[in-house]
């Protein structure tokens, strides 16, 4: 059980501690463009390159506005390679280097993305088991995939960290007091590329909304009202929602599945919570008290131990060949 001491039952220090905080080696990365078949593409970082034996490989996706610069993914790289696993990160579209070639990004439940990928890596790799980890709409997004395939999966297992389940909820929440500071760093870069895109594309055209009103825009739920929604098929943000909260899949899952959450999450609230019965056998929960969101972090303030890393480091050595 996740236990922090003192100042760190903080949910703003436990969610802000590593960006502000951790320092780390960078690390070594090879990077692979993967080829879409709607003609766009995805940038894939292996770390430190991909695996020559049959070793299991771990595929990880990452948060909102995130990438391999977020602590998070450098801290699991290091420490799943150190286990001996084999690690990719999956870079939702135009979140690496390159900006990507369509009007259309990802989004929370943009599952055709990953599905391609890991069907890439078992053809590739036959031998080597397949794990998953996602964070925060990484983790939604890959929750709602392994409720979409069953037993149709090449995962093995899978864990998904501080995922917003109910995205209604959590649009609401990041727009209310203290959270809308997060709000706003998570939409700055999002609206860069959208204004970017304004330069590509005749975006005004696509999505009948001025590149001014873009640049207005103050909430998440109002940038997925304008783009997020339009672009991906959905006739609102309350409708697209609904169809990719990764809530109503937990039933599905047949593959083992860790879900991390904390309570005091500043993303969202306890209500995104399923209730006995709405999630699968398959599903297990390690819900705390503390650990704000993608925190986690014991220890001391000068001392600092990820419980995060652990955690999923120990689930995914139980489900796969590997000892600890």
């Amino acid at each position: 059980m996740f236990t922090p001491q003192g100042i760190l039952k903080n949910r703003h220090l436990q969610t802000l501690y590593a960006p502000l905080f951790r320092r780390q080696p960078t690390p070594k990365v090879t990077i692979e463009r993967f080829e879409l078949d709607d003609g766009d593409f995805v940038e894939c970082y292996w770390h430190p390159t991909p695996p020559t034996d049959n070793r299991p490989i771990i595929i990880l996706f990452h948060g909102l506005a995130g990438s391999f610069h977020s602590p998070y993914i450098q801290g699991a790289m290091r420490t799943l390679s150190a286990q001996g696993f084999a690690v990719v990160l999956m870079h939702f579209r135009g979140c690496a280097k390159h900006p990507n070639r369509l009007p259309r990004s990802y989004h929370s439940g943009d599952t055709g993305d990953a599905r391609a990928w890991i069907y890439a890596l078992q053809h590739r790799y036959p031998q080597s088991p397949l794990h998953a980890v996602g964070y925060s709409i990484g983790g939604n997004m890959l929750l709602k995939l392994l409720g979409e395939d069953k037993d149709n999966t090449p995962l093995r297992s899978a864990v998904s960290v501080s995922a917003p389940l109910d995205l209604a909820i959590s649009a609401k929440q990041i727009n209310q007091g203290f959270a809308k500071l997060y709000q706003r760093h998570l939409l700055a870069p999002l609206k860069k590329t959208l204004l970017e895109k304004y330069q590509q594309f005749d975006m005004e055209k696509i999505l009948g909304v001025s590149p001014q009103s873009i640049q207005a825009i103050t909430s998440i739920e109002e940038f997925d009202e304008y783009y997020t929604a339009p672009i991906n098929g959905f006739k609102s943000a309350q409708h697209y929602y609904k169809a990719c909260s990764a809530k109503a899949y937990l039933q599905e899952i047949h593959t083992p599945t860790l879900i991390i959450h904390a309570l005091d999450d500043p993303f969202m609230t306890p209500a995104i919570l399923p209730k006995t019965g709405e999630y699968s056998s398959s599903v297990q929960w390690a819900c705390s008290p503390h650990g704000g969101h993608v925190g986690f972090v014991e220890g001391g303030l000068f001392s600092p131990r990820y419980w995060l890393e652990e955690k999923i480091t120990t689930f995914l050595l139980e489900n796969s060949r590997q000892t600890i």
